[in-house]
């Protein structure tokens, strides 16, 4: 079992804080307060496509795109990066209930004819019940993970390019076909912590995806999703989400982790701490519990770092340390079952160089993945740091944003 390396497309926007990064500044609520603000780097096609060329040319083989209010539209924004790149794969993020399964068949079938097979699907059955009803979905928590059951069910059964008949209680298809099958057929990834979730993963999906907790938590899911999907007589992989801060030495990450906790002020944290408990996410939940918000003994595991996670909703953790140090953890959790690492970090340009020169060639050594071509070969370094990486090794520079 080789590992995967996946990176991130900061669809909202990017910056070098943990904080205001967004171009949306209020998720996109207020259209008067759409911005730049100082320091953010607007998710305009152009830079997403630098992300994208840079993540495909250092060896990543999909980048995550999410999805909300608060982003760019995945499908259609993903679909626009498949005609500057030639092999990256997009894992495009979606609502299951806010559209038609049968037309997200379709769609996907399109997807794969378009980017010549590099879509994945990332299944987000949502945890905010303010954010669902945005989109006009008002299920409860429970109640949307079996209707997720219900649109996976008929997704797979219109892929098999006959008319598919389906009666249950939130969907009644009649016929629903899919004319052109999609070819590959699309991996299905999927992430919730809730009872009502497992279910659903172990009966439908390819990889389950969990954020990132300490080795022995995420051993706990493995081998509680493993359980059920063996009920099921089905296999499932399995891939974790975390971001990386990723060094020459360990003191000068540790020391980048300092900057942008420095960045965040006590009402800040505050805030967002109360704004998050609300979410009827499980996996939200295990994430606030990690730290509790508070700055003290941010480092919960060996290397991982729950500071993120005090102001940013979903993936919390990061892995901090040097390039070997943190291939040492994502070594570890691929021992544990760990195929899938979906990978991101602020600014998501400057950090996939830094991961991509530094750590991806440390994994490669030890035989955890192939070694893809050297970056530019043939250019000289420069003060120690690989030509290619833009201006040389980047500080995040704390400015209260």
């Amino acid at each position: 079992m080789s590992v995967h390396l996946h990176w991130f497309l900061p669809t909202g926007g990017d910056g070098r804080t943990l904080v205001d990064r967004h171009a949306y500044t209020d998720g996109g609520i207020r259209r008067d307060r759409i911005t730049p603000v100082s320091g953010v780097r607007a998710p305009d096609i152009e830079y997403l496509a630098q992300i994208a060329k840079a993540a495909e040319q250092l060896g990543f083989e999909a980048v995550l795109t999410p999805t909300g209010t608060w982003c760019e539209d995945a499908w259609l924004t993903t679909v626009a990066l498949t005609q500057v790149t030639e092999r990256l794969k997009f894992l495009v993020a979606f609502r299951p209930g806010v559209i038609s399964p049968v037309l997200a068949a379709q769609m996907a079938a399109t997807y794969q004819r378009i980017s010549r097979g590099r879509l994945l699907l990332n299944v987000v059955t949502g945890g905010d019940s303010t954010e669902q009803k945005r989109f006009g979905d008002h299920l409860g928590h429970d109640r949307r993970y079996a209707r997720t059951d219900e649109f996976l069910k008929i997704v797979r059964g219109v892929w098999g390019g006959r008319p598919f008949d389906f009666h249950g209680e939130h969907y009644q298809v009649a016929g629903g076909l899919t004319a052109l099958p999609p070819d590959p057929l699309p991996q299905i990834f999927f992430g919730g912590s809730s009872a009502a979730a497992g279910p659903v993963a172990a009966r439908n999906v390819d990889v389950y995806l969990t954020w990132g907790e300490p080795p022995e938590e995420v051993k706990q899911k493995i081998d509680w999703i493993r359980g059920l999907a063996e009920k099921e007589r089905r296999t499932v992989r399995f891939g974790i989400r975390l971001h990386t801060i990723s060094r020459d030495s360990s003191k000068e990450a540790w020391a980048t982790a300092g900057r942008l906790l420095d960045d965040l002020d006590p009402e800040t944290v505050a805030a967002a701490q109360q704004a998050l408990g609300k979410s009827e996410s499980v996996g939200q939940q295990r994430m606030l519990a990690l730290h509790g918000g508070s700055r003290d003994k941010l480092e919960i595991a060996p290397n991982l770092w729950a500071g993120v996670g005090l102001v940013r909703g979903g993936a919390g953790t990061a892995l901090v340390g040097s390039h070997a140090e943190v291939a040492d953890r994502i070594e570890e959790y691929h021992s544990l079952g760990i195929e899938h690492f979906v990978l991101s970090g602020y600014p998501h340009l400057e950090e996939a160089y830094w991961f991509g020169e530094g750590v991806r060639p440390e994994l490669a050594a030890r035989g955890l993945l192939e070694a893809g071509p050297a970056p530019l070969a043939g250019v000289p370094a420069v003060n120690g740091r690989p030509a290619s990486a833009p201006g040389g090794a980047p500080l995040l520079i704390a400015g209260g944003r």
